[in-house]
């Protein structure tokens, strides 16, 4: 327990600190962001803001952890190593992005397919380990053979099933937070309240870890080392707040691709090692508000392109919180309520969890 107060803290003033020498340094580089020009009107007063924020943030949390793991003289498990490996693999992908935005100054880094397969390479390299080379002391493999949501549910899955399963939640979540990236703020504040859940539930799945001939027990949990996977999970809150003090409306740096796709793949990292897969639709639930925004706008217009030969659409700008800028609230607005949204819905996401363990006791 020691371990996840200390890599916490250590995190968050890592990267309250570290993302203001970020703020110099980019500056200095000519690290600006540039800004969509189909974007809302207000926000391209942005453009030359420093970005790659999420290289702080980063840092904060492998070196958080690590401080953590040191002074608490623990050995780190092989589930938060994974975990460690996907989110800083993820980074790497988005920083390629944000670099080739700010070298070639436009508001598009990777092409599409590029970042696809970037994406599907750091999935394969967690998945492989995860489901067959490391294992915890009682031989709990750290991602299961079988679907979850509070616990394991249903029959073993093949192997190249499991695989596909593990590509399409970290791609897919990893693009959610980055659509999610569209106002000051608003990731980092609203993924911090999703890995401040995620904490609780590691520290309450290792209160309740099966052990011997507890395994099987329906009152008991067999994620692999849940405690070390909390602590990663409150380093991770604590970067997020550290770097929301600096990226709050008017922000004065911005995570970037580097940040909110590496805070999205380590959000399925946690959902897949914590057997909560299916229950990160409930405490990610703004998350899979906003990607649906997406995909029903470009839906909708091709239907009605292809019907009547005009597009419609059904917001007026997606995502969903340019749609309410577009209406007149200020960014602020936004942010603060969509961040209610949030917090409703770990809550919800924790409620879940917390009844189902009380209906097997």
């Amino acid at each position: 327990m020691r371990a996840v107060l200390l890599g916490g803290t250590i995190s968050l003033v890592l990267s309250l600190f570290g993302t203001r020498l970020a703020i110099r340094q980019f500056t200095i580089w000519g690290f600006g962001q540039e800004i969509r020009k189909d974007g809302p009107t207000t926000h391209h007063v942005k453009r030359g803001t420093p970005t790659m924020g999420g290289c702080a943030m980063v840092l904060s949390v492998v070196l958080g952890y690590g401080a953590a793991k040191l002074l608490t003289r623990e050995a780190p498990s092989s589930s938060a190593l994974l975990l460690l490996l996907l989110f800083v693999g993820m980074a790497v992908v988005g920083f390629l992005d944000d670099f080739i935005k700010i070298r070639r100054q436009r508001s598009l880094g990777l092409r599409s397919r590029a970042k696809i397969v970037g994406q599907a390479l750091v999935a394969l390299a967690f998945g492989v380990p995860a489901l067959r080379g490391a294992t915890s002391g009682d031989g709990t493999a750290p991602v299961s053979d079988r679907l979850s949501f509070v616990r394991d549910v249903g029959p073993e899955l093949p192997w190249i099933l499991l695989l596909g399963v593990i590509w399409l939640m970290v791609t897919g979540t990893s693009n959610a937070t980055n659509l999610t990236d569209g106002a000051d703020g608003l990731l980092a504040g609203s993924a911090s309240v999703v890995f401040a859940g995620y904490t609780i539930i590691g520290i309450w799945e290792n209160n309740h870890h099966c052990s011997g001939s507890a395994l099987g027990n329906a009152t008991c949990y067999q994620g692999a080392a849940p405690l070390d996977l909390a602590t990663v999970a409150a380093a991770m809150t604590g970067a997020c707040i550290g770097f929301l003090w600096w990226n709050a409306s008017p922000a004065r740096i911005i995570m970037g691709d580097t940040g909110s796709l590496a805070l999205g793949a380590a959000m399925a990292g946690l959902a897949l090692m914590t057997r909560t897969e299916l229950l990160l639709v409930v405490l990610g639930g703004l998350f899979v508000a906003v990607t649906c925004s997406v995909m029903l706008q470009v839906s909708w217009f091709k239907v009605t392109r292809r019907a009547t030969g005009v597009g419609r659409r059904l917001f007026l700008m997606a995502p969903l919180q340019h749609h309410f800028e577009q209406l007149g609230w200020r960014e602020v607005t936004v942010c603060v309520r969509f961040w209610i949204v949030a917090g409703l819905c770990v809550t919800a996401g924790l409620g879940i969890f917390y009844s189902e363990w009380l209906t097997t006791i």
